[in-house]
């Protein structure tokens, strides 16, 4: 177990085994062949959160699993990762919750979940105490209304000193910015994703990143998947908005036509926390986040490619000619 001083980082949110499909092309009423089945245990801030661990970071996890083979693989991950699992909850006479991720060449994917386990995390499951020994808690979201209203009056009940690193994804970018406002007011950083942001504010992600400050949270971090082309073969890879000033992160790497791109969005989470962990400047956390993303999207399942430090020290010292 690890001691509650050392831990940096606690993540709250779903825990799933991925089953991660690659099929030829997605289709809506039809039949497609599955080329490659891969499972792997998932949730969005549990694989932030196994990435930090691979990092280094002290981190811990508040999630429920059932008492089955899943739940203990999922369980067994964490703790080879060196994630502390004393606050991860086994609810007895129900599955862990699963997730099916189809993804195509063209790089479009169809998520299912079925909750489990996931929608039995009550109240009395999270310990305050334990989330306010750390410097940041990460949210990701839950399927369910109960536990979106629990992360809600759990984030009233952090203490000032913690951050609160929101990624809502598609499931609580749904629910619109008036839903999303509890959350969003108590927000130091929140992830999103291009599709994201314009399902959250109806709007592109500069314009929509200036809705969300409106609403009180503190930085905006935008992924913009493949990228935007621009001069000399750079390539807009992500965007900070802050309240102070804008960061446009730029890569020359070159993207990979097909890419199965599950937990690409965790894994940029994953660098951007090291690098606010770390001290730097948002544009370099940007960075953190693309280098990790890439060393993810490379191997198939959403946490095979997370990068050691020595690793992750190696690339930022290619992209940047500094030391991490």
């Amino acid at each position: 177990m690890v001691d509650n001083n050392e831990i940096a980082v606690i993540g709250v949110g779903a825990m799933n085994l991925d089953y991660i499909c690659r099929v030829g092309e997605t289709v809506e009423d039809g039949e497609a062949m599955i080329i490659q089945f891969v499972p792997s245990p998932g949730g969005s801030a549990a694989n932030t959160i196994y990435g930090l661990a691979r990092l280094g970071i002290g981190v811990g996890f508040i999630g429920a699993v059932g008492n089955d083979a899943e739940g203990k693989r999922l369980v067994r991950s964490f703790k080879t990762a060196g994630v502390d699992t004393s606050h991860i909850c086994v609810k007895s006479g129900t599955k862990t919750g699963l997730a099916f991720c189809f993804s195509d060449r063209k790089g479009r994917r169809a998520i299912y979940l079925l909750p489990g386990a996931n929608d039995l995390l009550l109240e009395k499951d999270i310990d305050t105490a334990y989330l306010n020994c750390a410097q940041i808690v990460h949210f990701s979201s839950f399927a369910s209304d109960q536990q979106f209203h629990l992360q809600i009056e759990t984030a009233r009940n952090l203490a000032d000193h913690v951050k609160l690193s929101l990624a809502p994804g598609m499931l609580y970018a749904s629910k619109g910015l008036k839903s999303l406002a509890p959350l969003l007011e108590r927000s130091d950083i929140v992830f999103l994703n291009r599709e994201e942001v314009r399902l959250l504010t109806g709007k592109d992600f500069k314009v929509g990143a200036e809705a969300l400050l409106s609403t009180g949270c503190q930085t905006v971090v935008v992924t913009l998947g493949k990228g935007i082309a621009r001069k000399g073969g750079i390539r807009l890879s992500s965007y900070i908005r802050t309240r102070d000033a804008e960061h446009l992160v730029t890569t020359t790497a070159i993207q990979a036509k097909d890419v199965e791109s599950t937990g690409a969005g965790d894994a940029f989470a994953c660098g951007f926390l090291f690098g606010t962990l770390k001290e730097k400047p948002p544009d370099k956390c940007g960075l953190l986040g693309d280098i990790v993303a890439r060393f993810v999207v490379s191997a198939p399942g959403g946490r095979t490619g997370f990068p050691t430090l020595k690793q992750l020290s190696r690339a930022y010292l290619k992209c940047t000619g500094k030391p991490l």
